[in-house]
């Protein structure tokens, strides 16, 4: 079966006026539209066009076409406009023991400062679908920040001891910087303001922007110790669980599993336990590699990450159409054109326009696209 999938846009505030109605060829609704989900989590399911949410039609329709529970991932569009939060999110073991501690301790699982709203991880991969997609990824080696550093001058000096002190691990100085070090991150944004540097002069402009939106936040510091990304369309960057990092700007295609443990580190009016972000953080400095696809068949791509709760495939249909095989329970989301999507055992098919989708029960085996255009086809890991 294909069953055609829709949700509302998420109006968080960081998210964008133009890009998701521009992608969908309408007019823009004039409010902010971050996120679009497709898949069955229970914080926002997808609707199925008899009205009933995608997590309810699972298990009342699923078992008789072969889904054995809920979905291991979520899908989404993220458009953003302007930071989200730094955040990072925690290991499969640390959100059960998390979970289970704010369990024990009756924290509700709505409240502001709960932090393991579920008991699962949640790696996952961003595709950019604008020109550009801008990230903080990773913590920055600490040799190129000890430079940064002292292009900003005496201002910069508490962080620059802490930094010098070797023993001294990147996540301890995140921790301190969040929950005792706001006269030193002040000094370091007052530097930020006015300081000039030819090989940091996107790092200092981006410090300039946030401290706009989030004047004196400690986070602004933290994000100068990240690496500053820049993916070209097509490009993906995989987060795996501990990486610090936040999207900034752009347009693009988002596959997770499903969880929504978020530990943040700042650039956010939401809650921030630095203490437990510090336990969770991978402190091993770097710069995080880059994903590009790779051609597994005539007109499909595969982004390759090193999860088995979900893959990621691109499919532009050659002049033939091509025909795509599936394991478990997929998602098809159109981005350009408006291809054609069959099921290779029922036929049953659907013509996707940007920004539409379809889940692909298993039963089918796969799906057969044609027409022109793009979609991304999101299942379930090996």
């Amino acid at each position: 079966m294909l069953i055609p999938l829709a949700n509302d846009p998420r109006d968080y505030a960081w998210g964008s006026t133009s890009l998701l109605a521009a992608l969908e060829g309408r007019q823009a609704s004039g409010r902010p539209e971050a996120e679009v989900w497709f898949g069955d989590h229970p914080g926002d399911p997808a609707e199925t066009p008899d009205g009933r949410t995608l997590d309810r039609w699972i298990a009342e329709e699923g078992p008789a076409v072969g889904i054995d529970g809920p979905l291991p991932y979520l899908l989404k569009l993220l458009a953003a406009a302007s930071p989200l939060s730094i955040q990072a999110h925690p290991s499969k073991s640390q959100a059960e023991a998390g979970f289970a501690r704010e369990e024990a301790a009756g924290v509700a699982r709505d409240a502001a400062e709960r932090t393991y709203r579920d008991a699962n991880h949640k790696p996952e991969l961003i595709v950019a679908l604008s020109e550009t997609f801008r990230a903080l990824a990773g913590l920055r080696d600490p040799a190129a920040t000890r430079r940064l550093l002292a292009a900003l001058g005496p201002g910069a000096s508490p962080l620059a001891e802490r930094l010098a002190e070797t023993d001294a691990p990147l996540s301890a100085i995140v921790g301190w910087l969040l929950a005792d070090g706001a006269d030193a991150a002040g000094g370091v944004i007052d530097a930020a303001l006015t300081a000039e540097s030819d090989e940091f002069s996107a790092e200092l402009e981006l410090a300039r922007t946030l401290h706009a939106v989030y004047p004196g936040d400690p986070g602004i510091v933290v994000a100068l110790l990240m690496n500053l990304i820049t993916l070209r369309r097509g490009e993906g960057l995989f987060v795996p669980a501990g990486m610090l990092h936040a999207y900034l700007e752009g347009l693009g295609v988002e596959l997770m599993a499903a969880s929504d443990n978020v530990l943040r580190g700042g650039l956010t009016p939401k809650h921030v336990d630095a203490a437990e972000l510090v336990s969770v953080l991978d402190p091993s400095p770097g710069l995080p590699p880059v994903i590009r696809s790779r051609d597994v068949a005539p007109g499909v791509r595969r982004y390759d990450v090193p999860v088995a709760d979900f893959a990621l495939l691109a499919v532009s249909p050659t002049a033939d159409g091509v025909e795509v095989a599936l394991s478990g329970t997929s998602i098809a989301v159109a981005t350009a054109g408006a291809p054609e999507v069959s099921g290779t055992t029922s036929s049953a098919g659907a013509r996707l326009l940007p920004g539409g989708a379809v889940l692909v029960t298993p039963d089918e085996g796969g799906v057969r696209v044609t027409g022109e255009g793009e979609l991304f086809i999101a299942l379930p890991g090996r």
